[in-house]
């Protein structure tokens, strides 16, 4: 990143962005019911989609919600009218960076993409995720407490081929870190009984916590390769234009800029491993400190304290919340 970049970053806000998993009925309701350009963003999420988006946010059922082709489209909606109210109240990030699905949202606060286009993407992102999650018996899940050389030697172990005493090759399938979410939380994806062996290993080797994770599919693994190509084959019917503030990419941990490495990236995330920990690392070391959580629930706000304990954590989902990152945004240090 330029010298020039970096020091406009000094004593900003970061955006963060998130994922899958941070859905929750009544997302996004109380900021719709106060502010109408709330509202207007959940109208033309459900004018663009064709159906009651909103309604599915605000009510559920919860089943509904989680569901890969809906959580998606809903947390993206969700964060982008969190994101216009911000706005509204003049409050703006310097640096953007969104947790998986989250990179969509943060690409339309960068003004990578439109709202319009970040929603058809996503819907078809969603669709072919859930559809290659369907054809294989898959998970995640979180491991904490664990070195992550041990963790990846776990994964190998299990995704070997091993030889049975008849002579047969067999293998419980495909086990990879998917996320490296912050100091002592790696999650794992894979085949289910490779994970499950990943599991057991970790904890017999000492890990603090091993948990199945509540998602519908082996995100961030080679088991989405269908999914990748076929995402592939639609990106570049969309519009992408150069970043207007400072954007980190989930694959690599670092700010990018040209449009087509943003679009590779995009591509390579759907396979590939998020690099959380190095994104607010990264962020970090560009001298920003206030980092604020824009959509429902606060789990990267979490991951931001574990991995950068001075960092000044905020979030907007409603709007107690809203009115926190006003008082502190209007302060004196972000005067002006």
């Amino acid at each position: 990143m330029s010298d020039m970049i970096e020091a406009s970053l000094r004593d900003a806000f970061a955006f963060l962005f998130p994922g899958q998993g941070s859905q929750k009925v009544g997302m996004g309701l109380e900021l719709s019911q106060e502010y109408a350009t709330a509202r207007a963003v959940f109208d033309e999420a459900d004018a663009i989609l064709n159906r009651k988006l909103s309604q599915l946010c605000f009510e559920g059922p919860a089943e509904a919600l989680k569901q890969t082709d809906n959580t998606q489209l809903a947390i993206l909606t969700c964060s982008v009218a969190a994101l216009r109210v911000l706005s509204e109240h003049g409050i703006t990030p310097q640096a953007v960076a969104g947790h998986s699905l989250g990179e969509y949202s943060a690409l339309v606060a960068a003004n990578v993409l439109t709202f319009s286009d970040a929603l058809k993407l996503v819907e078809y992102r969603a669709q072919v995720m859930a559809e290659a999650s369907q054809q294989q018996d898959c998970t995640m899940a979180a491991i904490l407490g664990l070195e992550e050389a041990m963790l990846q030697d776990f994964c190998e172990a299990a995704s070997s081929a091993k030889i049975t005493s008849t002579g047969q090759e067999v293998s419980n399938g495909v086990a990879q870190i998917a996320n490296y979410n912050c100091p002592g939380q790696l999650i794992v994806s894979g085949d289910t009984a490779a994970v499950e062996q990943v599991m057991d290993s970790a904890k017999a080797a000492g890990a603090r916590r091993c948990r199945r994770l509540e998602v519908s599919g082996a995100f961030h693994s080679s088991l989405m390769a269908p999914a990748q190509e076929q995402l592939q084959t639609v990106i570049d019917d969309f519009q992408f234009n150069d970043p207007s503030i400072g954007v980190v990419a989930n694959v690599t941990g670092e700010f990018v800029q040209a449009v087509d490495e943003i679009r590779r990236l995009l591509i390579a995330q759907v396979t590939t491993t998020v690099q959380w920990e190095r994104s607010i690392r990264t962020i970090g070391a560009a001298g920003i400190s206030h980092f604020v959580e824009v959509g429902p629930g606060i789990v990267l706000s979490g991951l931001v304290r574990r991995t950068l304990p001075e960092a000044i954590c905020l979030n907007v989902e409603d709007a107690k919340s809203l009115d926190k990152v006003i008082s502190i945004a209007s302060g004196p240090s972000h005067a002006g």
